[in-house]
């Protein structure tokens, strides 16, 4: 039988005819209600020639291509000295989610493909070995024939202040394979794999991007091969995997869409796909962070000016990071000795903790359970509790806990336990610091999973930040376990625009944790205006980590109406369409969130370098509704753009009014903004 799988303007074709695996024969734009006899007739003709010294019969990328089907590209499952050709079992339909029950020699495999409401693909493979021999699998994964015409890739690099920069190449014959080594994504994770037709852009072109929904080490590769196929594949990067009899594997879910629009089209089904399962259910807090702003310089006496004017400028959430737990004094000692530092809080974090909520704040509080110092009571207690020797390469000066030891986990799940139970800590910023520097990172992965299950339900109403060095661990396995990622540990917002406009392709904004930090950043020693640090930090999960204390009286009025303004905006912020536009200028950026009735529209141009020519591009939004008429006013953040110019354009004075068409086709001059500047516009319908 030959199912069609249909959903937001997507088709999803898998030919089930016979007895071997199925075989994706579309995956792509909707082709209509087609009948059975369309259906056959189109996968009919869909087998290929059968070309000179090749196999005697026509090549079918099945689900589990490998070297017994004739597929010489990278296989779906490796299995060491291999087990014959896959044979189907069973075909099994539950409206959008088709299950396929396969077997090759000894192994059992159940393929599952998924379509969403939202039209992206889910797909995985369970693999059980049902023999009496142990069985060796040496690779798993995804693999997705993609049309010829996919032949452009953008895929991710960084370091680490730098995440997910972009780099695009046209890949010849062969395959372009990227692994993670670091027992988590890493700064340089691949991330998402776009593949698509030449030049595609935010709004134009053809996509098929892939995302690997996995925390630790994976694998993500595209393959174009000189047998004239094409395909994208995923799964978690593994060495070996004995599995006993009986045993069994399962591949992360890897996560497709489809996009006749461009990036802008793959975030229109992933952002409503992530908020149909998000954890996030209250609006997220305008969010003070300690760090940046004191570092190891804790006491109630150094932090109480600092919740003073926290909760002066309308922060809701107050978050103590590293330093507060025993014997912290430095990034060298103590991790894993989760108990308050007696010298540090003589009274332990009640105090603390009243002064902030008595202020209207919530508390928040940082750990890294993960790790542990060698220096630390924990570490002399149970050297064997460390995931790699103690004489081992240490990262930051710091080892991994094993938590595939049951005791590990327990000792963490236990103290965790006790400081939600203790205090009333509404959030933990959960820290993830170094490289784990081991081959096998699956069972770690695994344990992290349960332990973060199971603290979330011990304690339901706690929302976890999910930070690794910054954003060395976004992915969308856990964000189903965290209720906001930490993008990177740069708050320059140069670099920040260029972070934040990337992470969102995938992941929504109300996730993506943005502060306003001081005039100098941290990691770049480059110096912002306040109203570029402002606009930056708007357009995501916005905060602070600036001491606030050495702030002038003007800067604190200007964070007092940028505070107002998050709030007046977030619902549309965290609700609405992400938008961003083509432009010819590299130094120009103009990006956006869009209702979903398309009644109103928050969107940002940003300079972050020099304009080419004297008048640099026009605003022009996309994604408005064409036939609506808006309101464009600039948004006051208490600290205006920097600009160098004779005179503003006209329009700025009172606003304008214009159609959707017209903003979206012709724009708007903009005022001549100095490189690393923004201007924040308001849209409203006025029809």
């Amino acid at each position: 039988m030959i199912h069609h799988l249909r959903a937001a303007g997507v088709s999803l074709i898998v030919d089930a005819r016979g007895a071997g695996v199925p075989a994706l024969l579309h995956w792509g734009a909707d082709l209509g209600d087609l009948s059975h006899d369309d259906l056959s007739t189109l996968a009919d003709t869909l087998v290929p020639a059968i070309p000179p010294s090749s196999i005697d019969e026509p090549l079918r990328l099945t689900l589990l291509p490998d070297l017994a089907d004739g597929w010489s590209g990278r296989p779906a499952l490796g299995i060491a000295r291999g087990n014959g050709r896959a044979r189907l079992d069973a075909v099994e339909r539950d409206g959008s989610r088709l299950t396929v029950s396969s077997r090759i020699g000894d192994l059992a495999v159940v393929s599952t493909l998924v379509l969403t409401p939202e039209g992206v693909l889910l797909a995985r493979h369970e693999v059980r070995n049902d023999g009496v021999t142990p069985v060796a699998l040496v690779s798993a994964g995804v693999v997705l024939p993609l049309p010829d015409r996919a032949v452009e890739l953008l895929d991710f690099t960084g370091r680490w202040a730098r995440e997910r920069s972009p780099q695009r190449i046209r890949p010849g014959h062969g395959a372009w394979t990227r692994e993670s080594r670091h027992g988590r994504g890493g700064h340089d994770d691949a991330f998402l794999l776009a593949a698509g037709t030449p030049g595609f852009g935010f709004r134009v072109g053809e996509v098929w991007a892939t995302h690997v929904a996995w925390s630790g080490d994976t694998a993500a590769w595209f393959e174009r091969t000189a047998l004239g196929r094409t395909v994208v594949g995923g799964g978690e990067r593994i060495g070996l995997v004995e599995l006993e009899p009986g045993e069994g594997y399962t591949t992360p879910t890897l996560v497709g869409a489809w996009s006749g629009h461009g990036l802008d089209g793959v975030s229109d089904r992933l952002h409503p796909w992530v908020r149909s399962w998000s954890t996030i259910r209250a609006p997220r807090p305008l969010t003070l962070n300690t760090w940046e702003a004191v570092y190891f310089d804790q006491s109630l006496e150094r932090l109480q000016p600092l919740i003073d004017r926290a909760a002066d400028v309308g922060v809701e959430r107050f978050v103590l990071d590293d330093g507060w737990f025993l014997g912290r004094r430095d990034d060298r000692r103590a991790l894993g000795d989760w108990t308050v530092d007696p010298g540090t809080w003589p009274q332990g974090l009640t105090p603390l903790i009243e002064s902030v909520r008595s202020a209207g704040m919530e508390f928040g509080l940082w750990v890294e359970p993960e790790m542990v110092s060698l220096d630390s009571d924990l570490a002399r207690a149970h050297p064997d509790w460390l995931l790699s020797p103690a004489d081992g390469m240490t990262w930051r000066w710091q080892h991994v806990l094993d938590l595939s030891q049951e005791p590990v986990r327990a000792h963490l799940f236990e103290r965790l336990d006790a400081l939600l139970s203790q205090h009333p800590i509404a959030f933990l910023k959960w820290d993830h610091n170094r490289d784990l520097l081991v081959d096998d990172t699956h069972a770690q992965v695994v344990a992290l999973y349960g332990l973060l299950d199971d603290l979330r339900a011990a304690h339901p109403g706690v929302e976890i930040e999910s930070c690794a060095s910054g954003g060395a661990r976004i992915d969308l396995e856990m964000l189903r376990r965290t209720d906001r990622v930490w993008a990177s540990d740069t708050n320059d917002p140069l670099e920040r625009q260029a972070v934040q406009r990337w992470t969102g392709v995938l992941v929504p904004p109300e996730y993506v944790g943005s502060h306003l930090g001081d005039a100098h950043a941290h990691t770049t020693g480059r110096a912002s205006s306040l109203s570029f640090r402002l606009a930056t930090a708007l357009f995501a999960s916005a905060g602070i980590e600036w001491d606030l204390t050495r702030a002038s009286e003007e800067e604190l009025s200007a964070v007092r109406i940028w505070a107002d303004a998050y709030r007046l905006y977030r619902g549309l912020l965290h609700t609405g369409r992400t938008v961003r536009a083509d432009l010819p200028e590299p130094g120009v950026l103009v990006h956006g969130v869009v209702s979903p009735d398309g009644r109103e529209a928050l969107a940002a141009y940003v300079a972050t370098d020099g304009a080419e020519a004297a008048l640099p591009p026009r605003f022009a939004l996309p994604g408005l509704d064409a036939g609506r008429r808006y309101k464009i006013v600039p948004v006051d953040l208490g600290a205006s753009p920097l600009t160098l110019q004779d005179a503003p354009p006209p329009w700025l004075a009172d606003g304008v009014t214009l159609s959707g068409s017209a903003l979206a086709t012709v724009g708007l001059p903009m005022p001549l903004l100095l490189p690393g500047n923004a201007l924040v516009l308001s849209l409203t319908a006025v029809d």
